[in-house]
C-alpha cells in the first residue's frame, strides 16, 4: 500500500483542476483455485494481484483511470490526465488524511492459504469419485473450490481514510446425467466469509448425493406443461428471481438514470402485503457480506420493502448526486480496474407466516420449483425469465411427478405483486452477481413462496 503522503499527492493532482471530489482505491488480492472434472485435476494455481484506481467526479461526471503499476510517478501521470479530462465548473477542496481506520467482516480459523493444494484434491476427489460410482446414469461430475483475500484501501479529497480485509471460500460440485441424447444437472455451490474450517465442516457426501439425485431424476422425468399457472418457488436459490427481476431494479444504476420502473416510486405499494424484503451486508459469515464498502462506507442492514411498500433504494456516491439522496453503503466492483457502483450485498425476501406445506397444500394446480437455474432480466422494463433446474407438478394440494424444461417468465413488479403466500423457512444462497462494475460476490435468498400467476414456458412430452 502507498503512504500516506503519497496518496496525499495523488489527490493533490487529482483536485488541481475542476473536480470537486476525488478518490484513491488500493488492493491487493491473493486466491488459490483447484478444479477437477472426473476426478482428474484440470485446473490448480494461485495467484497474487495488486493495483490502484483513481476516481475524480465534478458533479455528475466521472472520470475513472487505474494501473497495475503502483509507482508513484506513474499514478501521478495518470491522476493528471484524470485531473484535465474532467469537465467541471469549480475546483472542489481537499481535506487533510485522516488516521487511517480498519476494518473486516472474515471470521477465519484457518486460513485457505495455508491448506496445501493436495489436500483440497483429496476433498474434492472424494466427491467425485461417490459421484461416478453412484449410479451408470452419472457420466461427468466436476467439483472445485476457491478461496480469495482481498485487502482494499479507500481515501479521498474528504479525507477519508480506510482498509477494510475479507477472505472468502466456495466450493462447487456438480454432477451431469445422460439418457440419450438427454443431460439434466445437479449442483450445489455454497460459498462463506470463513475459512478452510468450512470445507473441514463440510457434509460433502450428502450433498453429492444429492447432486446425484436431482440430475438422475430430472433426466428421467417428462416436460412441464406451458401456461399461466400458480407457483411456489422453494426457498434459498430460488431468491435470485427477486435479485434479478427486481433488485438490480433499486440500485441506483438504473434509478440514478430513470431506467428502472421503479423510478420514483419511494413509498408506494410496489407488491403485495405479505413481501418484506432486505438487503444486509452486516449478517457475519456470508458470503456477500462486508464491513465497509468500496467507496469507504459503513455497511448497512437495508430495508427495502416492508409489506408491499418501497422504503429504500440501493444508493452509491454518483447516484446519490443524481438521485439527491445520501449514499447507503452498498458501493462496489469487482477490482481496482473497475469504477465502483451500486450493488447488492445479501439481498431476500423476509419470512413470512405460513408454513411451507400449507403453501403447497393449498395449492390446488401449479409447479413446485424447488431449484432455480440462471435467467436474464431487463431493468427498464422488468421483463424476465428465469430457468427452473428442478421442478415438480403440484396436483391436488400436494407434489406430483418431476418435470423439467420449465422456464418462469414475467415482469419483475408483475410477479411482486401477484405474491401471496410466504412461508417461515427463509434459507440464503451463495452467487456471483455481474453489472457495470464487474463480478461481486452476493448472497440471495427467500423462504418458500407461491405465486398466484405467472407464465410458465414448456412443452407437451415427447
Amino acid at each position: 500500500m502507498l503512504k500516506d503522503s503519497d496518496v496525499q499527492k495523488i489527490l493533490d493532482v487529482a483536485m488541481s483542476t475542476t473536480a470537486d471530489f476525488a478518490e484513491v482505491f488500493q488492493e491487493e488480492t491473493r486466491s488459490k483455485s483447484v478444479s477437477l472434472l472426473n476426478s482428474k485435476v484440470i485446473r490448480a494455481g494461485t495467484n497474487f494481484s495488486s493495483g490502484t484506481g483513481i476516481r475524480l467526479l465534478a458533479g455528475t461526471n466521472c472520470v475513472y483511470v487505474y494501473s497495475n503499476d503502483n509507482d508513484i510517478d506513474v499514478l501521478l501521470s495518470l491522476a493528471k490526465e484524470a485531473s484535465h479530462a474532467i469537465k467541471g465548473v469549480s475546483k472542489g477542496e481537499l481535506a487533510e488524511l485522516q488516521a487511517l481506520c480498519h476494518s473486516s467482516a472474515t471470521d477465519v480459523v484457518i486460513d485457505p492459504m495455508n491448506i496445501p493444494k493436495s489436500d483440497t484434491v483429496d476433498f474434492l476427489r472424494k466427491a467425485s469419485d461417490y459421484a461416478i460410482a453412484y449410479n451408470g446414469l452419472i457420466t461427468q461430475v466436476a467439483a472445485g473450490c476457491t478461496a480469495n483475500d482481498r485487502l482494499a484501501r479507500v481515501t479521498n479529497s474528504r479525507g477519508l481514510n480506510k482498509e477494510d480485509y475479507t477472505s472468502r471460500i466456495r466450493l462447487s460440485i456438480e454432477a451431469i446425467a445422460t439418457k440419450g441424447k438427454e443431460k439434466q444437472t445437479g449442483r450445489v455451490a455454497p460459498g462463506t466469509m470463513r475459512g478452510y474450517e468450512f470445507i473441514n465442516e463440510y457434509p460433502v457426501i450428502e450433498k453429492t448425493a444429492e447432486c446425484c439425485e436431482t440430475a438422475m431424476r430430472m433426466v428421467n422425468a417428462g416436460y412441464a406443461p406451458s401456461g399461466k399457472m400458480s407457483v411456489v418457488l422453494g426457498n434459498g436459490f430460488g431468491g435470485v428471481i427477486f435479485h434479478e427481476a427486481c433488485g438490480h431494479a433499486l440500485e441506483a444504476t438504473s434509478v440514478g438514470i430513470k431506467n428502472s420502473y421503479f423510478t420514483d416510486k419511494l413509498g408506494e405499494k410496489i407488491a403485495s402485503d405479505v413481501v418484506s424484503a432486505r438487503d444486509n451486508a452486516k449478517i457475519k459469515g456470508e458470503w456477500g457480506s462486508y464491513e465497509t464498502d468500496d467507496e469507504g462506507n459503513e455497511s448497512s442492514d437495508l430495508l427495502l420493502i416492508e409489506n408491499g411498500v418501497l422504503k429504500n433504494y440501493l444508493v452509491d456516491e454518483l447516484g446519490s448526486r443524481r438521485m439527491n439522496c445520501k449514499p447507503t453503503g452498498c458501493s462496489r466492483r469487482e477490482s481496482y480496474s473497475y469504477a465502483p457502483t451500486s450493488r447488492m450485498s445479501n439481498t431476500y425476501i423476509c419470512n413470512g407466516n405460513s408454513d411451507p406445506k400449507d403453501i403447497i397444500a393449498n395449492t390446488e394446480y401449479g409447479l413446485y420449483c424447488s431449484q432455480m437455474g440462471g435467467g436474464s432480466v431487463d431493468t427498464s422494463t422488468g421483463d424476465f425469465n428465469f430457468a427452473a433446474n428442478e421442478a415438480f407438478m403440484i396436483r391436488d394440494g400436494k407434489i406430483a411427478e418431476p418435470v423439467r424444461g420449465a422456464t418462469l417468465i414475467g415482469k419483475g413488479q408483475e410477479i411482486l405483486k401477484n405474491i401471496d403466500m410466504v412461508g417461515n423457512d427463509l434459507e440464503c444462497a451463495a452467487g456471483m452477481c455481474g453489472s457495470q462494475s464487474g463480478s461481486v460476490p452476493v448472497t440471495v435468498g427467500q423462504p418458500t413462496i407461491r405465486v398466484s400467476s405467472i407464465l410458465v414456458g414448456g412443452r407437451d412430452a415427447e
